[in-house]
Formats: structure tokens, sequence, C-alpha cells
């Protein structure tokens, strides 16, 4: 039988089950989330490169999208290549220190993107319902604002949830149903009483899932003004450029909702995986896609960088 232990006094670790009761499936999920790394990758970093060389896209609406990409990019990296250790690799251990780092960093680009949406959601709405006003409203100062008020809630967040699972006790060796160290997962192994952390994480949760009511009401307030357009052609432009950034409201949140809505996670630790993959390895690969997907200045600024660096090559 396992001892407890405080987690302050020693050195326990973890073993992350991941996917290791599907031992057919390890080298082929291998390459899926390999092939989903590398597309992030590519994908964060050319829309980041890609907005900060061409001065067309040196606008509030990109500034925000390079954020949120830079997001996506270290939220992936945080988690996806342990996830990929984990897949080829029999030792499947991870550290406390290890584990509770991947937590924090996770929770502050987690709850980052959360704010960083809305503030997208914030910003389109200013520029379609109140279009006169948008270079006062949307200010430089404001901008930076909720840019950097979006990333210091998230370490707020990551400390206060930290700091609790900290103060509790652990075993010298436990196991983790799950490939990321997540915070219900966490508490769930600890031999002492997460109550008071799952309360706070419940909490913290429920408030930054309100940031969705400004995101709804936005967009109800943006939908309102575009159906009042005379213009056939104005509608369908102006939708156009809110589409990309509601399918990437809707996946995220959607996710987030399934993930801390299953029935019981003791019971339903498949549906918890697959949400787990979706929100930190799917959706930082889907986010550059659908922003360059559906925008036209993007593709073509893409396609313009991609041709110049192979003339260069070539040459």
């Amino acid at each position: 039988m396992m001892s407890p232990v405080r987690n302050r006094s020693s050195r326990p670790t973890f073993i992350l089950l991941g996917f290791s009761e599907y031992p057919e499936l390890q080298v082929p999920l291998f390459l899926l989330f390999l092939s989903f790394y590398t597309v992030t990758v590519v994908g964060n970093v050319g829309m980041i490169v890609i907005i900060k060389i061409n001065p067309q896209f040196h606008t509030i609406m990109y500034f925000f999208l390079s954020q949120l990409s830079f997001i996506d990019f270290c939220f992936s990296s945080v988690v996806t290549p342990k996830l990929l250790e984990n897949l080829v690799v029999e030792d499947r251990t991870i550290s406390f220190t290890g584990c509770i780092m991947q937590f924090s960093f996770a929770c502050i680009f987690g709850v980052a993107e959360t704010f960083m949406l809305t503030a997208m959601a914030y910003d389109r709405f200013v520029a379609i319902c109140n279009p006169l006003l948008y270079a006062v409203t949307m200010s430089q100062k404001l901008c930076t604002l909720l840019v950097v008020g979006s990333y210091m809630w998230g370490i707020v967040c990551s400390l206060i949830l930290t700091y609790f699972l900290l103060s509790l006790s652990y075993h010298d060796s436990s196991i983790i149903n799950n490939f990321i160290c997540d915070h219900s997962v966490i508490g769930s192994v600890s031999c002492s009483d997460p109550y008071i952390s799952q309360m706070l994480c419940f909490i913290i949760a429920v408030f930054n899932e309100t940031s969705s009511l400004i995101i709804l009401t936005s967009y109800a307030l943006i939908s309102i003004t575009v159906m009042k357009m005379t213009s056939a052609t104005g509608r369908r432009k102006t939708f156009s450029t809110c589409t990309s950034h509601l399918t990437a409201i809707t996946i995220f949140h959607g996710t987030i909702l399934l993930l801390y809505c299953a029935p019981n996670a003791t019971t339903s630790w498949v549906i918890v995986k697959v949400a787990s993959v979706f929100y930190t390895v799917v959706i930082p690969m889907l986010n550059p896609l659908i922003y360059s997907l559906r925008n036209k200045d993007v593709k073509e600024a893409f396609r313009k960088f991609v041709f110049t660096k192979s003339h260069c090559r070539v040459t």
C-alpha cells in the first residue's frame, strides 16, 4: 500500500496513462498528433510572421490575431511534446514539479485565450456597430490593456490554483488517467481533501466562461446592425469578416463546456481525454487554418511569402 507524503517535503511522481490502454494505436496516434503539432507550429508562427512583415496587417484586428496565434503556439507546446513522448516510450512518469509546471502554464494560456477571443469580439462589435468611433474607442492604449489584462488574469488564475494544489498531500507515486496534468486529475490523486481547490477551480472556470456572454451580446448586436444594412453585398462582406471568429469561438467554448460538463469524470475518461485532445492539440491547429482559409488577404500574403522564399532559394 502506498504511503501518503507531503509534496512539500518530498518529490512524488505521477504516471500519465494517456492512451496506453490502446497499445495498437500508439504509433498511429503519435503520427497523427505529430502532424497536428507540426501544422500548429507552422500555422501559428507563420501567421505571426506574415502579420509582422506586412504593413497591411498592422491593424487592431490582426494585432489581436497575432496574439491569439502566439497563445495557441505556446499552449500546444506546453502539452503536446510530453504527449508525443509518452506515445513512444514505456516510462510515462512525470515529476511532481513537471506536472505542476505543465498545469500552471496551460492554465495561463488557456485563460488568456478565453479573454483574447472576448477582446476580438468586442473589436468586431465596435468596428461594425460604431465605425465612426472605432479609431477613438479601440485606441492603442486600450488594445494593449486588453492583451496585457488577458495574460495577467491568466497568471493570477494559475497562481491561485497552483498554490492550492501545492497545499495538498500526495502519494509517492500516483497514476493519472489522462495525458495532461489537468487541475481535476491532479486533485483526484491527492491523499488529502481537494474540496477547496476544486471549488476554486469551478468558480474561476464559471467566471471565465461568463466572457462568452460578452461575445454573445456583441454578436447579437452585430447581427442586428448587419440586418439593417440595405446592401446585400455589404451584409455578406460583414458576415464574412465575423464567420472565422465565430467558428473559432464556437469550437473553443463548446469544447470547454464538454470538458467541464462531463457527467462523471470517473466513468467518462474517454470523453474527458477526447475533449482534452481537442482543447489542447486540435484547437491550436485549427485557429490559424480557420483565419487563413477564410481570409483572402491572408491567403494572398502567405502565397507571396512562400513564393518569395522559394524564389530566393532558387536564385
